[in-house]
């Protein structure tokens, strides 16, 4: 494969051939630009004839070659996007649509297999790595018509690699930056390349957010959909675990993994699910049976303006937006402030206003519990040598015990091309080639996770998988959804990732505010630096299979909002 540097030269005169194609040809009377433009628009523009997929893919890669060199959104420039574009546009002329997507430019976060351009998940010891077979959902989002012009940035092994590694770092590509303010943190101990403002979990909605590609795929194991669709202002859907199937994407557990999609609009995000999702269940992945499909994959159906009349949305007001004190703690914990409890106090108007019901506050049980043991905020995921095996008896091993579990099982799927053949065989190159840079922030993620025995620590393992199930499900989700019979539940910002990602829940997170960004008092900024406003959304979580429910409510609320933003120094 060609180093990132050869890449970024073939989008360069890619970009040279797009400027002179250009020119050659007569131009519409109104410009088209893929700034901003929604996959509805590019349809259109598209069935219309005032673009072509070339020219699609040749704007973005001018967009890449232009700003990619600050914000590293990008890991892989796909070198045959022009050459597919040709093709698809070839069978649009000739009548023939594969799908939903047919012709239209998305990224897949590193981490997801293809078989034309290398994986690397962020690791040194995968740079090189092209896997021997596709993802299921790449294969799905190309019979769709998707063109995959790019694998995106990612922190490395999705942030299962060191627990002081900043988000959206990783060995192969360095630092990815948030273009809401990217530029470097200033702070004693933080001013390591990282940027003032986080991009959010490890899967990077930047190039999204900036026009990079129609949307792309991330993946969650516990808020890598979310959190940086919500820092970079985009609406992303984290499924129910099962409903994409997860064969070809690098692994953390498969109790939680899930890839989904990041968008600009709630409509993008639900054109690309039914794209990702399979028509019958992947025989490579058990939880695909989890989940029926809508009719012909398509969630569009569900985007009525005027879904939240009626629907029954519940308040969880503790710890989620007051101060609580429950549990092991007897100092209070949660909460939000001023200025996050003034925007939740609008959107709950606005849901109001559009005819929901509101059911204030609702009680989850499992965070409002006395007994420690009983009380999710006191069971927390293992993370870190702190909690190492010996000391590990107050938080869930479930990831950890996954990772040495399902990344050995993804492994062995790669045959002969497996640059490692384990776990313990990747700790170990990486140590090898500490000069190189392969662990700038160590690896006790992958230490913690090594350590254990697959075979020997089951019976604990299961343990604490029923645990996280009857915390964030039995006396969690489900409970709070059946006492007050609700259609979904409220969360500010994307506070409910932990609690819905345990039990393989899904989520939908909508864009609504710039808020003011206050640094700790242990980390203040330095005088006369004040960094930028930070984007806040609001979430709505359900219970299994609940996405085409959800995705009514958030295109509602979004339709009657419309707050998201672009940045205007990237237009």
């Amino acid at each position: 494969m060609l180093p990132r540097t050869g890449l970024r030269a073939i989008a360069l005169l890619l970009t040279t051939s797009a400027v002179a194609l250009e020119a050659q040809s007569a131009r519409p009377a109104t410009p088209f630009t893929v700034v901003e433009t929604s996959i509805p628009q590019l349809q259109a523009a598209l069935a219309a004839k005032r673009v072509t997929s070339r020219q699609l893919v040749e704007q973005y890669l001018i967009r890449i070659a232009t700003y990619d060199r600050t914000l590293h959104a990008t890991i892989t420039v796909n070198p045959r996007a022009l050459q597919e574009a040709d093709a698809l546009d070839r069978e649009r002329a000739q009548g023939k649509l594969r799908g939903p997507l047919h012709g239209i430019p998305v990224a897949l976060k590193d981490n997801i297999h293809t078989t034309d351009m290398r994986t690397t998940g962020g690791a040194l010891a995968f740079a090189d790595l092209v896997p021997p077979y596709d993802a299921t959902l790449t294969k799905n989002l190309r019979d769709a018509g998707a063109i995959i012009i790019a694998k995106a940035q990612l922190t490395e092994l999705a942030n299962w690699v060191a627990s002081g590694m900043p988000g959206n770092y990783n060995a192969v590509n360095g630092q990815g930056l948030n273009p809401w303010d990217p530029r470097p943190d200033p702070r004693e101990g933080l001013n390591d390349g990282r940027a003032v403002l986080g991009t959010g979990g490890s899967s990077s909605g930047t190039g999204t957010n900036v026009s990079f590609w129609a949307g792309n795929v991330g993946t969650e194991t516990s808020g890598s959909i979310l959190s940086p669709s919500h820092a970079n202002m985009l609406v992303g859907i984290k499924p129910t675990v099962g409903r994409i199937s997860r064969y070809g994407v690098i692994p953390i557990t498969a109790d939680q993994d899930t890839p989904g999609p990041m968008t600009r609009t709630v409509a993008d995000a639900a054109i690309m699910l039914g794209a990702m999702e399979g028509a019958a269940p992947d025989p490579n992945d058990a939880a695909t049976k989890v989940c029926t499909p809508p009719a012909n994959r398509d969630y569009t159906p569900f985007l009525k303006a005027d879904a939240l009349k009626g629907a029954r949305i519940g308040i969880p007001r503790a710890f989620f937006y007051d101060t609580i004190t429950s549990g092991g703690s007897s100092t209070p914990r949660g909460g939000l402030s001023a200025a996050q409890r003034s925007v939740m106090a609008e959107v709950i108007e606005v849901l109001t206003a559009q005819g929901a019901t509101l059911v204030d506050p609702v009680v989850i049980p499992s965070i409002s519990a006395k007994n420690a043991d009983d009380n999710l905020l006191d069971w927390n995921p293992c993370s870190g040598l702190e909690q190492a095996r010996g000391r590990d008896a107050s938080c869930s091993m479930v990831l950890k015990y996954g990772m040495k579990r399902d990344f050995n099982i993804w492994l062995a799927t790669l045959g002969s091309k497996a640059p490692v053949t384990s776990l313990t065989a990747l700790r170990q190159w990486n140590i090898a080639h500490q000069r190189a840079g392969s662990i700038k922030y160590g690896q006790a993620q992958l230490d913690i996770s090594d350590e254990l025995d697959v075979r020997l620590d089951r019976e604990r393992y299961e343990a604490d998988r029923r645990k996280d199930i009857r915390l964030t499900a039995d006396q969690g989700i489900d409970a709070a959804m059946k006492s007050a019979q609700l259609d979904a539940l409220l969360f500010p910002g994307v506070s409910s990732a932990n609690i819905a990602a345990r039990p393989g829940y899904p989520s939908i997170t909508v864009p609504y505010a710039l808020l003011p960004v206050t640094a700790p008092t242990s980390q203040p900024f330095p005088a006369g630096f004040d960094p930028k406003p930070a984007p806040f959304g609001v979430t709505f979580t359900g219970g299994a299979c609940a996405e085409p429910k959800l995705i009514a409510l958030a295109y509602a609320f979004e339709q009657a909002t419309k707050k998201r933003m672009a940045l205007p120094q990237f237009r």
